[in-house]
C-alpha cells in the first residue's frame, strides 16, 4: 500500500447526512483516496439485512468537499456490496464504517448495521473496522474519536493486514485529559433485558415499543464494557465464522452414538 494511494471504502448505518460519517471522513480524507457509499436515511439496528425484493438506487451526492459520495436506498450491507460492483469495480484496500452514533460494545455487535457493514466487507477479503462513540446525541463531540481513527488507520494502512481482519472499536464519553488510550479488549459477555410497552394509538389500535435495558453479566477482567467505563477506547478482534469450537468437540464426545 505504500506505492501507491489506498482506496479507502467509508460507509455507516446512521446515514450520508449524520455527523459521524463526516467526522470519519475527516478524520482520514489525507490518507488515502476516500470513496464514501451510505444509506440515504437512518439504518440503525438492520444488522446484516440485504435488500432482495425491491430495487436499489445509488445517487452520487456533493456532501464531502472534493470526496465522491454516494447514497444508497438500501442497508448498511447493501452499500459495500454495491460499492464493489457498480462503483469501485473492485476490492478497496480498506474500510471503515462508522462513526456510530452510541454503543456498538458486547453484544451489540449482532445487532449492528456499522459493524454489519465493516464485516461484508472482510467477508470479501478487505480489512475492515467499525467505529462507535458512546454517545447518542446528534451533536456527540467526535473530537477524541477522530483521534482514535486516525491512529488505528495509519497503523492499518502502515503495512498489508489479514484480508479478514475485522476490528469492533468502541470510544468512550470523555475529555482529553481523562481519556486513556486504546486498549486491545475481548466482548463482554451481556445482552439487552428487553420488553414491549403495549399503547393505543389515536384510533384505537393496538402497538408495541420495544424498551429495556443493556445488562453486563460478566465478572472477568479484559472485556470491552470495563475498558471503556475506565476512560479507554476498546478494540475488539472479531471473527466472521461463528462456530463453537468447544461445543462441537462437547458434541462429539457426547453424541458420538449419532454423530
Amino acid at each position: 500500500m505504500q506505492n501507491k494511494m489506498p482506496v479507502i471504502l467509508i460507509t455507516n448505518d446512521d446515514g450520508i447526512t449524520s455527523p459521524g460519517i463526516a467526522a470519519l471522513v475527516d478524520a482520514v480524507k489525507h490518507l488515502g483516496k476516500i470513496v464514501v457509499v451510505a444509506p440515504d436515511s437512518p439504518q440503525s439496528g438492520m444488522g446484516h439485512a440485504i435488500t432482495i425484493g425491491t430495487p436499489l438506487r445509488l445517487d452520487k451526492v456533493n456532501f464531502f468537499d472534493g470526496i465522491e459520495a454516494w447514497q444508497c436506498s438500501g442497508t448498511p450491507v447493501d452499500c459495500v456490496k454495491l460499492a464493489k460492483d457498480k462503483i469501485l469495480h473492485a476490492k478497496p484496500d480498506i474500510c471503515l464504517s462508522g462513526i456510530n452514533h452510541g454503543a456498538n460494545h458486547s453484544i451489540n455487535v449482532i445487532y449492528s448495521g456499522t459493524m454489519s457493514a465493516a464485516m461484508e466487507a472482510a467477508i470479501e477479503g478487505v480489512p475492515s473496522i467499525g467505529f462507535s462513540v458512546l454517545d447518542y446525541n446528534y451533536d456527540a463531540d467526535f473530537t477524541i474519536a477522530k483521534k482514535v481513527v486516525c491512529q488505528l488507520t495509519t497503523r492499518m494502512l502502515a503495512k498489508t493486514m489479514p484480508n479478514h481482519l475485522l476490528l469492533n472499536v468502541n470510544i468512550p464519553i470523555t475529555t482529553d485529559d481523562n481519556f486513556k488510550g486504546i486498549k486491545l479488549c475481548r466482548q463482554a459477555y451481556a445482552k439487552w433485558d428487553e420488553a414491549f410497552d403495549h399503547r393505543i394509538d389515536p384510533r384505537g389500535k393496538d402497538y408495541f415499543w420495544m424498551v429495556g435495558k443493556f445488562v453486563n453479566m460478566d465478572i472477568e477482567p479484559g472485556s470491552d464494557v470495563d475498558a471503556l467505563k475506565e476512560g479507554f477506547a476498546s478494540v475488539v478482534p472479531i471473527k466472521i465464522d461463528f462456530t463453537d469450537y468447544k461445543m462441537k468437540d462437547w458434541l462429539t464426545n457426547e453424541w458420538s452414538d449419532i454423530i
